[in-house]
Parts: C-alpha cells; structure tokens; sequence
C-alpha cells in the first residue's frame, strides 16, 4: 500500500550515511596479469585513493592503507598510477607528491623520486611505463612559480632526465613505437585545453626532444589524445569541424578527417590522461561518443560504418583494453557508476566493481528524462521526478523541485543514476539536471555559449528549465531551489541575487567573487576567467558587476554555504566574505566549514553532516519536514 504525504516529508531507505558509507567511487581500471586493477576512492579512509583488485572472491588492496595514490598537477590531477609488465606499481603520493614503486610481493613501497625542497612542490601526472623508466608530466613549484616539463624517472630511482618542456602547460606524452619520436599536447595562458591546444612533435636525440614542430592546432583549436599508428602517423581528436572528431595527422602536419559525426569524440581535459578512443588496427576504433549522453561505439573508418556497443550504458569512459575486451567506467540511470568489462565483438558487459555496495530498489530511483527547455536559447537537461513507490503526494499539490548545477562550468552531465539524486526524489523532492550553455557535449558552438557570459548564460539556462517544469505544471514555481559546487556555487549565487525565482540555494564551495578566485586560485585555472569574463586589468568593472558578494542588497533567499577549510581553488575567505554579508543584511543563511576538506568533500563524516544539514535546510525553507534528520540551526 502507498501512503500520502506531502512532498518532501516521504520516508526513504536512502540515507545520508549511505552515500557515505556505500560508497566508493572507482576512477580508473588496467589489466594487469590475470587481474584486473582499479583506482577506488575510500571515504570512509579519510578520503585516501587505494588501488585494489579482486582476489579468491573478495576485493583487496594492492596499496595499503594510508598509502593514498592521488598527485595535486593542475591540483585536477590525472593519471596518478601505472603498472609494468611484471606487476611493479608506479603512483604518485598524495602527502608529498613524490613517486613510489610498490613490486610485486613487497607490501612496503619505496621512493623513486627524490624529496623536494618546496613541501609537495614537484608532482607527477600521466604516468606511462617505458621500458624502465616511468614517463609523467612534471609539475614543479618554486619560490612562488612553477613550470612543467615532460619527464622520463628511472624504475629504480637513480635519476630523472628531462624530454621537453617550454610551454606552461604538456599533457599525453606518447612515444612512437620505434621510440624515435615524441608527440603531446601543449597550450599556453591564457587558452584552457577546450579553447586551444598544439600538437607538437619532436625528434628524441640521446633521451631529450630535438627539432620541434607543431603538426596541429591553434589558440582557437582543441586538440586531443594523440596515438600512434605507426612511426610515421597518428591520430588525434581535433575540434575544427565544431565537434571532436578523430583526424589522422602525417609528420608533413596533413590532417584527414577519418569520421566526421555531430557529437563528440572527445571533452573537458581536467583530468590528465583522460581517454577517449583505442586504434583497433585496419582502420577500426573503439570510441565514446557524446551527445547529451555517450555511447560506447565500434567505428569502421574503411566502410564509413558505426556500430553502438553495451547501449545500457549511457555514461562512458575508457579505462583500458586488452585481446577484445576493453574496461570502461560506465553508468546509466539505473545502473550505478562502476568498473566493467566489454566485449568488443558480442557488446556483453561484466560488472567489475561498483562504486555503491547496495543500489536501492527500483521502485526508489528515478529513471533521468532528457528534456530540451527553451529560454533565451536551447537548454539541455535531465528530469529526476519524485519517485518512492511507497508514498504518493497530497492530491492538488506540486513537489519541489531543485535544480542541481554542474561546477567547471565547463563539465557536463550524463543523467547517471546519483544516490544523491535519489537522495532527494525518494523523498518526495524532484531534481533537474541542467547542462547549461558552456556545457561539453554538444559540440564547441554550444560550449561556447558561456564566453563572456559567465553568471548570464547560466543563470538563464537554470531558471529556464526550472520555469519550464513550473509552467507545464510539474513543479511547485513556490518551491524551486537550486545546488551547486565551486562553479556551479557561483551560478547558484549569482541566479539568488539576480532573479527572484528560487525559495532556497545552496553553495558548496562556490564562488563569491570572480575577482578573488583569479588572484588567489591556481594556475591551471589563473587566466580561465580571461574567457568566461573578460581578462584583467581591462574587465575589472565587468568582474565587480558579475560578482554576487556584490549585489547582496538584491538577495532576499536563503541560502547555505558549505566549504572545505583546505581548498585551494575556491578559498574559505570567498564563503566567508558571502557569509558575512548576509549577516550584515540579516537574511536566514547557515554557514558550514570543514576542517581536511578541499575541493570537493571526500570524507564520509563530511558527505553525512553535509547532505542531512541540506535537507534540513530545504524543509524549514520550504515548508517540509523531512524525516530522520537533525534539524540545521539557521542563523
């Protein structure tokens, strides 16, 4: 039998502890012997990253606890692990960023790089084994700058030679198959890698890149993932049709485009390392297709021809292949984020490792609907409606809606099944997912939609899809709230003090004043508002008016702040500076910190206190009560 009772008030299985405690979400995978490894966030381990297998039926570490493989290049980090061909594990630690060999048997690891003199200030991403020596890109600080070079570090420790550097910012250094040449990719301040990269290429003349020349790209053109066929050509994804597609690139810097297609082979590089397509041999490609959601596709280049693999999947990274089996990280939204297994010629899929250890019965999940909303322009977006087979809403009465907003801004959203989502509609609260203009996903036409436009764009996006829901009588346009971590803070903030259309909004992490975040943030992301605003000194006025801490006066919403006390990117002085001004003003808000948190909460404490004080806040704004959760004190 179902029970009635008002939005938001339902009784659910889904608890805060839950999305803390169940789960783990695994990042990565290889083949490795007859095992296969995984890369697997621990929460309930202070948030340390282990690489594990599974072994006699149960799942293991490789590297024990506290060793924590994660490294801080471009703080995103990217490609913190490797293997050789003998089970020899190569990973950078998270404490001090140096690299560690773990061999096989041995359960003590054991320092390849030397102690730096800068705590944590030379770092190692895209990590690759070539013969005996560990290929990575090297992140350097010193004395308040840093450079990057690309770097061969001996297995046993006895030194690191430097290949090329030159350019503030190298990712996926890849040798040819007769080791006589290099290929990367390179970009410079103030282009992001979606803006413009350089294929570069360089003869190896006794260890060390000589004769460099650019093959591909500009300031105005990404470009991707080189591999190579042979010593003599490569391919890459390149988005000069509007789309990333694959290109086949010859040393003379020809470029052919090998499959030309509306959707992208390619995205967002914040992680290094991240991988798109694998050269199958005879002109096939195994490849991850975007377009709203990504399909895992075999593509033929020599008959023109595009099969779909595992079409359960909706949301697909690839992690490793070997023999016509190939590792993704894949979910749907009924299918939780996971390590799994394909075959490439049948399409069956083996579930490796789940990142949750129990999904909740259907019955209390939301399968995602894709929706196009129109506003000022075509906005895309994924519709969670309240979903708990044992409750039903009061006759007459709209459910609340929120809207979760992605952080980047350029990110994108797949419509995955999300425990947090499920957090919400189970109990009786709807979500909308929205892939605002700047969004990846949908071609660069599309991504391009935020330049200039940061906190316009995406503010108009969100309240489109909200207004839209409202409008065709699915949401209660009294009840709309809206979510967002670190960019995605900053929209939810600039949508509170901009517009009059949300009850409640709640920042993690977010950011207050564009102005703070370009001088204090890191250098990967020092010049990312040079496109998204305008670049300094020049735009100054226009960073002053975009700000939300400046148009407080206009905010009549409550709102919550959440922050990491360690995070480098969106400082606790920007949720302080808010804080205070609503105080100042004395509007209902509540102020969290967390003390070992950065960007983004990894400990399992931190994810329960955070999630319960939310709905807490929800329900006292909104006029629910919801079940099983301390009240939040608001000030």
């Amino acid at each position: 039998m179902t029970t009635t009772a008002p939005y938001g008030s339902w009784i659910s299985p889904i608890s805060a502890r839950d999305l803390a405690s169940s789960a783990h979400p695994v990042v990565g995978g290889a083949f490795v012997g007859n095992e296969t490894w995984w890369l697997e966030g621990r929460p309930s381990e202070g948030g340390r990253y282990a690489v594990r297998t599974e072994r006699h039926g149960a799942v293991v570490d490789i590297l024990p606890a506290p060793w924590n493989a994660r490294t801080r290049v471009h703080e995103y980090g990217g490609g913190a692990w490797t293997v050789t061909d003998d089970a020899t594990l190569v990973f950078a630690e998270f404490t001090d960023q140096r690299l560690y060999r773990l061999d096989a048997g041995s359960g003590t690891p054991v320092a390849i790089t030397p102690e730096p003199v800068e705590s944590a200030g030379v770092r190692f991403a895209s990590l690759s084994v070539r013969g005996r020596e560990v290929i990575a890109v090297r992140e350097t600080h010193h004395d308040g700058d840093l450079t990057r070079d690309i770097v061969a570090v001996a297995l046993d420790g006895s030194g690191i030679r430097s290949i090329v550097g030159g350019t503030r910012f190298l990712a996926y250094p890849r040798f040819s198959p007769d080791g006589a040449r290099l290929a990367w990719i390179a970009w410079e301040h103030p282009q992001m890698p979606w803006d413009g990269t350089e294929l570069r290429v360089a003869d190896i003349v006794d260890g060390v890149a000589s004769h460099v020349r650019v093959l591909a790209g500009s300031t105005t053109e990404s470009v991707l993932e080189p591999q190579w066929i042979d010593n003599e050509t490569l391919t890459a994804t390149t988005d000069r049709s509007g789309f990333w597609n694959l290109v086949r690139i010859d040393l003379d810097g020809t470029v052919d485009l090998l499959h030309e297609d509306r959707s992208d082979f390619g995205g967002p590089l914040w992680s290094l390392g991240s991988h798109w397509y694998e050269h199958l041999g005879g002109g096939r490609f195994l490849a991850v297709s975007t377009s709203g959601t990504t399909r895992l596709v075999l593509l033929d280049t020599t008959t023109g021809t595009t099969t779909e693999l595992a079409p359960s999947l909706t949301h697909v990274e690839l992690a490793g292949i070997r023999r016509g089996r190939v590792l993704v990280v894949s979910a749907s939204s009924t299918l939780p984020s996971g390590l799994r297994e394909v075959d490439i010629e049948t399409g069956a899929v083996t579930d490796i490792r789940l990142s949750v250890d129990a999904v909740p019965g259907l019955g209390y999940l939301s399968p995602a609907q894709a929706r196009t909303f129109r506003g000022a322009r075509d906005v895309h977006a994924f519709v969670f409606p309240p979903r708990n087979d044992d409750f039903v809403g009061p006759e007459g009465e709209l459910p609340p809606y929120i809207a979760f907003v992605h952080g980047g801004p350029t990110g994108h959203v797949f419509g995955d099944l999300s425990l947090t989502v499920a957090y919400f509609t189970s109990r009786g609260i709807g979500v909308v997912d929205v892939n605002y203009g700047g969004s990846t996903g949908y071609g660069r036409e599309y991504r391009e939609r935020l330049k200039g436009q940061w906190g316009v764009v995406d503010v108009e996006d969100t309240v489109a899809a909200v207004l839209g829901l409202a409008d065709a009588g699915l949401a209660d346009r009294d009840r709309l709230a809206i979510r967002g971590g670190s960019a995605g803070g900053w929209t939810v903030l600039a949508a509170l003090t901009a517009t009059g259309v949300f009850a409640a909004g709640a920042s993690y992490f977010g950011v207050g004043d564009a102005m703070l975040l370009a001088t204090d943030t890191h250098d990967f992301e020092s010049r990312y508002l040079d496109g998204l605003i305008g670049p300094l000194p020049e735009a100054t006025e226009l960073y002053a008016e975009r700000a939300p801490i400046n148009h407080v006066d206009r905010l009549s919403t409550p709102v919550l702040l959440l922050q990491g006390l360690d995070d480098p990117i969106v400082t606790p002085a920007q949720s302080r500076t808010f804080r205070d001004a609503l105080a100042a003003k004395g509007l209902t808000h509540a102020y969290l910190e967390y003390e070992g948190e950065s960007h983004g909460f990894r400990r399992a404490e931190t994810i329960v206190h955070a999630t319960e004080s939310e709905l807490s806040f929800y329900g006292q704004v909104m006029g629910f009560s919801p079940a099983g959760v301390p009240t939040l004190p608001l000030d």
